[in-house]
């Protein structure tokens, strides 16, 4: 038998990782078969850093092709796939003050520390409005050690909607298995699902009632909360709505999910959910954060014994802890792109209409001032980015560039992201798109 309080106190993770403060855009109904090739675009965020001695070839200082070079032992994982690999160098994210972390501002552009509210909507969000409309527009998952995900099942760190609006990451692949596809689930999955479906109906009336005799001050901020529940409530039935067809991309619940050895067995499963709902139509935005874009994080299912704060303090290159840490997340990254590419999508895969963006929330590595901060994408985007090669930046440009660049390829015309004139002056020598990237 369930028990309605336990279950109450658990609903509550799952309501702010939905919608936050209620945020959530109104989510259309969009089929997931179309005669159109939609893009798709997934951010995978590993905290600590990433040093650029861990993924530039060895003797490359300049741009130039990596068809004839050997790729760095952290991401030789990615060794066959070099053709569909753009490797870039020398922006930087000085304005946002990283440290430990960049946090919001890592995909903000912005000014970003710990417990500091975001100022401005983030780049993940914003491509989920540009792309087409999907049943849930962005999802962000976020790994960490078995013990924190547990007790701390969403956390909001990275992704916003806005200033003062942080959208929530799902760290407990059971919570985001049922609300992805407890509609279609049997056993303890469905009774779980059913009964939280019958709660969150009656808190949604429930709280409408109540917010009535508010003082005007307070109905704004109320309603915003009431809406959050019909956007789950919503999300719900337009899921089971197309019931048939996602029980074609719905993974089989395992003891990894029940009964994880570590943390890693999570990690995997989060995966696995975070690919099947770009390869079911679900999304078409995808964020994931590897250590939740916090210093915590620990990968003891690799043989790492060391977790949290001290892997900053690291030197990545050469460091056998760090090589498999960072294999790990390019075996991540082979399979995002594996899955994709065994969906036939218009005249090619899905993975030809995506592109992967991988980084740190960190730049280059712990307590830095954001200096260099390098980045890899996967995929072309529809032919929009070159691959196969390495871009060396003169260090003049921030990070703030690609993402205008990334808003271009997706559609929207836009010369600088989250950046007024007056922080261009001192930190952007140029304006627009980073011509350099662009097919």
């Amino acid at each position: 038998m369930l028990n309605r309080r336990h279950m109450l106190r658990n609903t509550a993770a799952g309501i702010g990782a939905l919608c936050g403060s209620s945020l959530i855009p109104e989510l259309l109904m969009a089929s997931p078969v179309s005669s159109t090739t939609p893009k798709r675009i997934i951010f995978f965020m590993q905290n600590q850093g990433f040093d650029p001695k861990t993924c530039i070839p060895a003797g490359m200082t300049s741009s130039g092709s990596l068809a004839n070079v050997k790729l760095p032992e952290p991401i030789s994982p990615l060794e066959p796939y070099k053709e569909r690999l753009h490797i870039i160098n020398g922006l930087h994210g000085l304005h946002t003050s990283p440290s430990h972390s960049a946090f919001f501002g890592a995909l903000g552009g912005y000014r970003g520390s710990d417990g500091v509210p975001p100022s401005a909507p983030t780049i993940d969000y914003e491509l989920s409005k540009v792309l087409p409309q999907t049943l849930l527009p962005h999802l962000c998952i976020g790994m960490d050690s078995i013990e924190n995900m547990s007790t701390k099942p969403t956390i909001a760190t990275l992704s916003a909607s806005g200033e003062g609006q942080p959208i929530f990451m799902h760290s407990n692949p059971n919570h985001l298995y049922q609300m992805l596809y407890g509609g279609i689930s049997s056993g303890d999955i469905r009774q779980q699902h059913e009964a939280r479906s019958n709660v969150f109906n009656q808190i949604e009336k429930l709280a409408a009632r109540k917010g009535q005799s508010l003082p005007a001050a307070d109905q704004q901020r109320y309603g915003q909360y009431v809406r959050g529940f019909q956007d789950v409530n919503g999300l719900r039935d337009r899921l089971d709505s197309v019931a048939d067809h996602l029980r074609q991309f719905a993974p089989t619940v395992d003891e990894r999910y029940t009964k994880p050895q570590f943390e890693t067995d999570w990690h995997d499963v989060l995966l696995d959910l975070g690919i099947s709902a770009l390869t079911s139509g679900i999304t078409n935005t995808l964020t994931i954060g590897s250590g939740r874009g916090e210093i915590f994080g620990a990968w003891k299912g690799l043989g790492i014994e060391q977790q949290g704060h001290n892997l900053g303090h690291m030197e990545q290159p050469d460091n056998p802890i760090w090589i498999k840490i960072r294999q790990y997340n390019s075996r991540m990254l082979v399979r995002i792109m594996e899955a994709l590419d065994s969906v036939p999508e218009g005249s090619g895969t899905m993975m030809d209409h995506t592109l992967i963006v991988y980084t740190s929330n960190n730049a280059d590595k712990q307590h830095t001032n954001g200096a260099n901060w390098p980045v890899m994408l996967l995929g072309n985007f529809d032919g929009a980015f070159k691959t196969g090669c390495f871009t060396q930046l003169d260090g003049k440009r921030p990070i703030n560039a690609l993402y205008a660049t990334l808003l271009l390829a997706a559609g929207q015309n836009c010369d600088r992201f989250n950046m007024n004139d007056q922080m261009a002056k001192k930190f952007d020598a140029g304006t627009g798109p980073l011509k350099d990237v662009l097919a």
